[in-house]
């Protein structure tokens, strides 16, 4: 896999540094496996979109540790075995259409294309994380400045992921998700996953993994 001075394929989403850099992959790998992920198809994901490409150069050295990375804005990467177990929870399969709420340098976005989603749509408030992920991402997605606590302006979406914590979820997620739908988000107790049920929402809750309250509004100066 790629480490600190990679070479992109596409739009960063998969790459080589050699027997090195393979072995450290696979470890990487295993070490999410050893922190409860099981799904496969979620573990090959991450095998195969270089974590250190998304990642500040100060920290790609970092990039295959368990550990959330800073990003401008003060905004973080998640911690790579979160991201695996809410990936796990939202079940992403091929064809889908994806509403993705923080959208950070664009690492979970690669992670959603990798596993099948036919279209991603990605909400960030800051505008300079936007244009490092587009950079990022090239496009394959479409990854707008927004609000991801306000009324969607589209529905639609088979999944929503949210790569953030609420009190409770807004309407306009609900409304966003075709039937059969779910989304997965952080909350005040861990993870929860719901799905539409008739006019609400069944929520369920999920592991206790923390993730930063989602922040209202859009970013002015930044």
């Amino acid at each position: 896999m790629t480490g600190p001075d990679d070479e992109r394929d596409g739009a960063g989403l998969s790459g080589h540094d050699g027997l090195g850099g393979a072995i450290e992959n696979a470890a990487f790998v295993l070490a999410l496996r050893g922190r409860g992920t099981r799904d496969t198809a979620v573990l090959r994901a991450m095998e195969q979109v270089p974590r250190a490409a998304f990642a500040p150069a100060a920290y790609r050295h970092l990039a295959r540790r368990d550990l959330p990375l800073p990003l401008p804005c003060g905004a973080a990467m998640t911690a790579p075995s979160t991201v695996a177990t809410m990936l796990a929870l939202l079940r992403v399969e091929a064809g889908m259409r994806i509403l993705e709420i923080g959208t950070g340098s664009g690492y979970v976005t690669a992670l959603l294309l990798q596993l099948g989603a036919e279209a991603v749509t990605s909400l960030e408030r800051y505008a300079t994380l936007v244009a490092q992920a587009r950079a990022n991402i090239g496009g394959r997605a479409r990854i707008v400045q927004g609000d991801g606590l306000a009324e969607m302006e589209e529905g639609g979406f088979d999944r929503i992921l949210v790569n953030g914590a609420v009190s409770a979820p807004p309407p306009g997620w609900g409304a966003a998700l075709n039937p059969g739908g779910r989304f997965v988000a952080g909350s005040e107790g861990g993870l929860m996953v719901a799905e539409p049920r008739g006019q609400g929402l069944a929520i369920e809750p999920g592991p206790r993994l923390r993730l930063a309250p989602l922040v209202p509004g859009r970013a002015v100066a930044l």
